[in-house]
């Protein structure tokens, strides 16, 4: 009867635990790490955005490790400071890839940034995952470089829709940072603008990390635009704008790009950015992934997290998947492996990759309601 009575006890111990979500946890993994370098800005103009970055990517890496690791060993992230520059990228592939036993790479956001290391990643033949946006970067021939965000070929789609099917601007002003990113996306943007009949009054470039606009403004303002289009690389520069725009009393709405709605932008910004509308590739509440990764990052950080969190936690999820998938880490079974990830469901949204590289086709469209970046909807765009 005792007996009885302990076995009884254990099974309701086992239902209880079961119930409270205390399910038996996988095998700690063991043996030689595999090494995943990450190019991230430590210091300079983007050092506040990179730590989110980083951030995301560990979280990421403790994810994996919890379940097991990779083939079952563990994950260990190697950071290297690209200083928020161009150079500063470049040096920091060649540091890590003076490492052998670096498996792959998470590289920068910066279109700028991924340009610049385009010709030492394709010499190296070693999977990077990348964050820019310009659409040249995966339509360049490079078979090294994947996308863990949609590319800016389906934002000015996106952008242009909205703008003119559902804000109504009449008069359209573009502003764009003079890098890969901003040129890039100021053509796909006037392209698409103009087929809708919408071509822009205002096309104007500025340098990044510019501190004064009343240039730019100026011209926003003798344009007659009713609608402001921007594609800015570094949110910074959207805050420092933004209060600017305010100042001069500039009334056009404003849809921007995704560093629109990015959190260190805000903060410089505070309430000059409350009732803007933006496309981002990430958002907390488009999906039960993007809610899972949002709970499980506010429990670690106690903050919400934007899209420079969310896209290097979906890279380092792709590719601790595609290395989970591929026979052996050689670059070229991890490559085969990413390209065959299909219907794969990350924090920024679901994942099918092309063969350029590309995982994302989707937008999401916000506004920012008292800095409470709202969903509006998400968008998918046809990929041609």
């Amino acid at each position: 009867m005792k007996g009885s009575v302990q076995r009884l006890a254990g099974l309701l111990a086992g239902i209880t635990a079961v119930a409270a979500g205390a399910l038996p946890t996988a095998a700690q993994p063991k043996g030689t790490p595999v090494k995943i370098g990450q190019i991230v800005s430590i210091t300079g103009e983007g050092a506040e955005s990179g730590q989110y970055m980083r951030w995301g990517a560990e979280l990421a890496v403790e994810q994996a490790n919890s379940a097991g690791g990779i083939k079952g060993r563990p994950v260990q992230l190697v950071l290297e400071d690209d200083k928020t520059t161009n150079p500063g990228a470049v040096a920091a592939l060649q540091r890590l890839l003076e490492d052998r036993e670096i498996a792959g790479v998470l590289g920068p956001i910066r279109s700028t940034q991924i340009q610049a290391l385009l010709p030492t990643v394709n010499e190296a033949g070693l999977p990077v995952m990348i964050g820019g946006s310009n659409y040249g970067l995966t339509h360049s021939g490079s078979r090294w470089v994947f996308r863990t965000r949609p590319h800016d070929g389906f934002s000015a789609r996106v952008i242009a829709k909205f703008a003119v099917d559902d804000l109504k601007f009449q008069k359209i002003a573009v502003i764009h940072s003079t890098d890969a990113f901003g040129s890039g996306g100021r053509d796909l943007v006037v392209q698409e603008l103009t087929k809708l009949g919408r071509a822009p009054v205002l096309v104007q470039g500025y340098n990044n990390g510019e501190k004064d606009f009343t240039a730019v403004l100026t011209a926003v303002r003798q344009s007659g635009a009713d609608g402001l289009i921007t594609y800015m690389t570094f949110s910074t520069d959207v805050g420092i704008m933004a209060k600017q725009i305010k100042q001069l009393g500039i009334k056009a709405a404003w849809l921007g790009s995704p560093s629109i709605t990015a959190i260190d932008g805000r903060k410089l910004a505070g309430d000059a950015l409350y009732g803007t509308y933006g496309v981002t590739d990430f958002h907390a509440d488009a999906s039960p992934k993007s809610r899972e990764f949002a709970a499980a990052y506010r429990a670690k950080h106690g903050s919400t997290p934007d899209l420079y969190a969310a896209s290097s936690y979906d890279a380092m999820l792709v590719l601790a998947e595609a290395m989970r998938r591929a026979p052996d880490l050689r670059p070229d079974s991890i490559r085969t492996a990413i390209l065959g990830i299909q219907n794969f469901w990350g924090a920024e949204y679901v994942y099918n990759f092309d063969d350029n590289g590309d995982g994302l086709d989707h937008y999401h469209i916000v506004r920012n309601e008292n800095d409470a970046i709202k969903l509006f909807k998400t968008i998918r765009v046809p990929r041609s």
